[in-house]
């Protein structure tokens, strides 16, 4: 890596907008739920640590949705089976330190302030509910299981959903403020409904809402909430974020497991000084952080891909490169995670990058992709035997597709290699087996 000191929010910022690009009506969602969490945490006041932990949570809240459909669904405003997600989304981000708060924050979000208390203690009157809620010194630690993050995150999310983003905003406020009124004690805490209502008053909140994708990159780009990784956290982040990408459907649990491992031996043969394994390992982690915007329908379909299909296919190393290059310090990583479909002969995409633009991390890891994707299970076919994926992969050297030196390099340690990448794999579905059983 470039230097020491990668941030996390950056990151973040950036997955958490590819997320939202799998579809045109979810669009934005994650920043405008962050923008209504933060306005809601500021004025309950709750710690700037906690308000830092929300933010992060608010950026990742549906990461564990693993379909477009269960991200749809996610937009009705009474959703059915809720928890599912949150479960998972609390499983993937819980073992890296920096995000295990956020993580339960994600849980908890679904869950309804009457499934907890047992009572209906709805107010019908907006004084009331203001002059009640003012009284309560305490609303912070009012329950010492689930996190008031997780409360403020509830209601803001479901605010975003009652909004339609093809109508004009300011004429839906009086009906949507209604309706989180409505639902205060039953729905949602009614401490965090009151200051909803304080920070909604104003026109300038819902404009702002909406706009978060022209206007609010100040907003979203809070220094006070940043967390710098140094390598060894990176190395953490990455192996959360291939979770992220890979468990959405079975076909892929555990590809990046294997590219980062098949990468690491073949660079260490090839002779890389560590650091450069080091990138090669991180960047096989993260080579396909672009089908976060690829639907999981389309990854897992066990039938030709139609043209169009392939096309949105064909974005993902584009969005992997989008991504990492916003993050400072990345540049390494980035090129060598993104160009993992580029080719020699300039026929690759999405760049149509030639052989001298094209690093030695690049072109292992090309390779390492090639050999992973084609010796394990995908929806379309088996797993191709020692014999047919070398065939393949000399056809691809003979036509300048990829490097020669490395092929021969996989060619000659091919069991050993192929060895490694299974070990890494099978550690990884294990892994995702756990998942698959929420």
């Amino acid at each position: 890596m470039e230097n020491s000191g990668i941030s996390l929010l950056d990151l973040l910022l950036s997955i958490s907008d590819t997320v939202d690009i799998i579809s045109p009506e979810l669009n934005g969602h994650h920043k405008r739920v962050t923008y209504i969490s933060q306005a809601i945490a500021k004025e309950m006041g709750i710690t700037l640590e906690e308000r830092r932990d929300l933010f992060l949570a608010s950026l990742l809240h549906d990461c564990g949705s693993m379909s477009l459909k269960e991200r749809l669904d996610s937009l009705e405003f009474d959703m059915v089976n809720p928890h599912k997600h949150a479960q998972i989304g609390y499983q993937l981000l819980k073992d890296f330190k920096p995000l295990e708060r956020p993580a339960v924050i994600i849980m908890y979000h679904h869950t309804d302030w009457y499934f907890e208390y047992g009572t209906s203690s709805g107010l019908n009157s907006s004084d009331n509910l203001l002059e009640n809620s003012a009284e309560n010194s305490n609303y912070i630690n009012i329950n010492g299981e689930i996190p008031v993050e997780s409360r403020i995150l509830n209601l803001a999310d479901r605010v975003d959903v009652l909004i339609d983003k093809k109508k004009e905003v300011l004429g839906q406020v009086a009906g949507i403020r209604k309706k989180i009124l409505e639902e205060s004690g039953r729905k949602f805490m009614p401490e965090v409904v009151y200051a909803f209502l304080k920070v909604s008053e104003p026109e300038s909140f819902w404009l702002d809402i909406i706009n978060i994708e022209k206007f609010g990159g100040n907003t979203m780009r809070n220094t006070e909430y940043d967390i710098i990784l140094e390598e060894k956290n990176m190395y953490e982040a990455a192996e959360i974020f291939k979770r992220l990408i890979d468990f959405r459907s079975n076909f892929t649990a555990a590809h990046s497991s294997g590219v980062a491992a098949v990468a690491e031996v073949l660079g260490h043969y090839v002779g890389l000084k560590e650091k450069d394994v080091n990138v090669l390992k991180i960047a096989g982690y993260l080579h396909d952080l672009g089908k976060l915007a690829v639907p999981t329908e389309i990854l897992e379909k066990p039938a030709q891909l139609t043209k169009e299909e392939v096309n949105i296919m064909k974005i993902h190393p584009y969005y992997t490169y989008k991504i990492l290059s916003r993050v400072e310090g990345l540049k390494e990583i980035c090129e060598t995670a993104a160009f993992h479909h580029e080719r020699l002969n300039g026929k690759g995409y999405p760049f149509n990058m030639k052989g001298e633009d094209l690093s030695l991390t690049a072109r292992i890891l090309a390779v390492a992709d090639i050999f992973t994707a084609i010796t394990e299970d995908r929806p379309y076919r088996k797993a191709m035997d020692p014999e047919m994926s070398l065939r393949v992969m000399e056809k691809m050297v003979m036509n300048q597709s990829i490097d020669k030196n490395i092929f021969l390099i996989l060619k000659e340690k091919y069991y050993s290699i192929n060895s490694v990448r299974m070990e890494a794999q099978n550690e990884e579905v294990n892994v995702y087996k756990k998942f698959i059983q929420i």
